[in-house]
């Protein structure tokens, strides 16, 4: 798996946001373009420790086995569930949104010391590269939804 604290692996990830636009159509899925570049952002603000969500019974049952899918070589499946945190249903500005993720992606690429040393709240404990595995693969599947 590349990784997005190679430079030039995140570089892409931020010329692939770039070529994004206000009205870039989705190829699944229910967010508009401006909705998944806030989506994308909380996974990250989460393994920066500046989002900490509830796990929960559901996190307790499942999450091992679901990490263990999610970190497989296969691309993510379209339409999976997320948590509450990460469902945008109101109206985001492009512009806005596109600035912070292109953010934190940069601050995601300053290495694995930005990340938080806190357990994820759904998958429990997690390496740097199953951080690293999670946030690339998230971005990537998000960034193809919309045709990038």
């Amino acid at each position: 798996m590349e990784r997005i604290f190679d430079a030039k692996v995140n570089a892409g990830f931020i010329e692939r946001i770039n070529k994004l636009t206000p009205d870039s159509p989705a190829l699944w899925g229910k967010m508009n373009v401006a909705q998944m570049l806030a989506h994308c952002q909380v996974p990250i603000k989460v393994a920066l420790g500046e989002l900490n969500p509830k796990g929960g019974l559901l996190a307790l049952l499942f999450g091992k086995m679901v990490k263990k899918v999610l970190l497989e070589e296969k691309p993510l499946k379209q339409n999976q569930p997320t948590m509450k945190e990460a469902k945008i249903l109101d109206k985001r500005d492009f512009e806005t949104e596109k600035l912070a993720l292109i953010e934190l992606v940069k601050r995601f690429a300053t290495g694995p010391g930005v990340l938080t040393k806190k357990p994820h709240p759904f998958f429990g404990p997690l390496t740097v590269d199953e951080w690293n595995t999670l946030q690339y693969k998230h971005l990537d599947h998000h960034l193809r939804q919309f045709g990038v």
